[in-house]
C-alpha cells in the first residue's frame, strides 16, 4: 500500500447546527443521508449548472465538535467559502478556511486496517481539528474515496502527522506524482487541469459517472441544467482517458483529426492521459479512419471500466 500528501488539497469546514441541511440544499450529492465514516463526492455549482468547485464531504463525529469537512481543491478554497457565504444568509452555520492546519493524505493499492484505526496520536477523536488554530494530536479524518474503490481512502489531519499516518495504515509514503500517476491511470478527472471551474458541467467531468450526482434528491443550485442534460443524453464533451507512445503531450495541447479540432489534453503520466473530447466528433473521425494527434503525438482512446456512457469505438476496451 502507498500514502502521499495531496499538495493541492485544501479543507474547509461547515459545522452549526444547520449545517446539515444547508450543505444540502446547495450541492449535488444527498448530505441529509451522510453518517460519520462515510463520505460523498459532489460539486456547487452556478445556477447554469457548471462547476465551481468539487469535493469530497465528511463528517466528524458529535462527540468530538461534529461539522463537515469538504476535501477541495486547495486552488477553489477561497471560491467555495465566499460562495458558501453568500447562500449562508440566516442559516446557523460556520464557514472556515483550514487548508492553513489541515492536509489531505491519499493511500491507495492494498487493504487498509479495519475502521476506525488511529491515524495519529493516541487521542480517540475523529475530528482533524477539534480545536481549530490549536493544531490537533487526534485520529483525523479517515474516509474511503467514494468516487472510486481503487482509489482508496484519504485522512484529513495536521499534515506533520502524515508520515505517522501512513505508517498505521501500513503504508509507504510516497510523492504526490504516484498518487497522480493511479488516478490518470484510472481515467479520473481533476480540476483546473483536465477541465476549467466555472466553465465544465458535472457530466463533461464524468461527475454522474463517478457518484457525484444524486438524480433523485430535491432542488439544488443548477439542478435543472443538470436533470435536463440527465435525461436527454445532451452530455457531448467528455473527460476520458487516452493513451500515448513516448512524450506526454503538452497540457492543454490540442487534440485534431485530419482537418477538425476535437478536443484538448490535460493531466499526462507513463503513456495515459486525461483529454477533454468532443465524443461525437471523435466517433465521427473514428468512422472515417481518422487517426487522433495531440501536439503532433498519436492518441488512442482507452475506456475505463466505470464509463456506462456511450462510447466512441467501444472495441477500444480499457487495457
Amino acid at each position: 500500500m502507498r500514502a502521499a500528501l495531496l499538495p493541492d488539497r485544501g479543507a474547509v469546514k461547515v459545522a452549526g447546527d444547520g449545517a446539515r441541511s444547508f450543505l444540502h440544499g446547495l450541492v449535488t450529492a444527498d448530505i441529509l443521508n451522510l453518517r460519520v465514516g462515510e463520505a460523498r463526492f459532489c460539486a456547487l455549482l452556478t445556477p447554469q449548472g457548471k462547476i465551481i468547485a468539487d469535493f469530497i464531504v465528511a463528517e466528524a463525529p458529535a462527540k468530538n465538535g461534529g461539522g463537515f469537512f469538504l476535501d477541495v481543491p486547495r486552488a477553489q478554497t477561497t471560491a467555495l467559502v465566499e460562495k458558501l457565504n453568500l447562500y449562508k444568509l440566516r442559516a446557523k452555520v460556520t464557514i472556515e478556511d483550514l487548508s492553513a492546519i489541515l492536509g489531505v493524505l491519499a493511500a491507495w493499492g492494498g487493504r487498509p486496517p479495519p475502521y476506525p484505526t488511529p491515524l495519529a496520536g493516541e487521542e480517540k477523536s475523529n475530528n482533524p481539528a477539534p480545536e481549530a488554530g490549536k493544531g490537533s494530536e487526534g485520529v483525523g479524518l479517515r474516509y474511503a474515496d467514494p468516487r472510486l474503490p481503487a482509489l482508496g481512502i484519504r485522512a484529513m489531519l495536521p499534515p506533520h502527522l502524515f508520515a505517522t499516518a501512513a505508517s498505521r495504515l501500513g503504508a509507504a509514503l510516497v510523492e504526490a506524482s504516484e498518487y497522480e500517476a493511479h488516478r490518470i491511470a484510472l481515467g479520473i478527472p481533476h480540476g483546473g487541469v483536465d477541465f476549467s471551474y466555472g466553465d465544465a458541467f458535472p457530466h463533461e467531468t464524468d461527475m454522474d459517472q463517478l457518484a457525484g450526482i444524486d438524480f433523485e434528491k430535491g432542488c439544488y443550485v443548477g439542478q435543472e441544467v443538470v436533470s435536463r442534460m440527465e435525461h436527454r443524453g445532451t452530455a457531448r464533451t467528455r473527460a476520458v482517458p487516452v493513451s500515448f507512445e513516448g512524450a506526454a503531450p503538452e497540457a492543454g495541447a490540442p487534440i485534431v483529426s485530419v482537418n477538425r479540432q476535437l478536443g484538448h489534453i490535460g493531466s499526462a503520466a507513463a503513456g495515459r492521459a486525461i483529454a477533454l473530447l468532443r465524443l461525437d466528433r471523435v466517433a465521427d473521425a473514428l468512422a472515417h479512419g481518422e487517426p487522433l494527434m495531440a501536439g503532433g503525438t498519436p492518441i488512442r482512446l482507452v475506456k475505463p471500466d466505470w464509463a456506462r456512457f456511450p462510447f466512441p469505438g467501444e472495441s477500444e476496451a480499457a487495457e
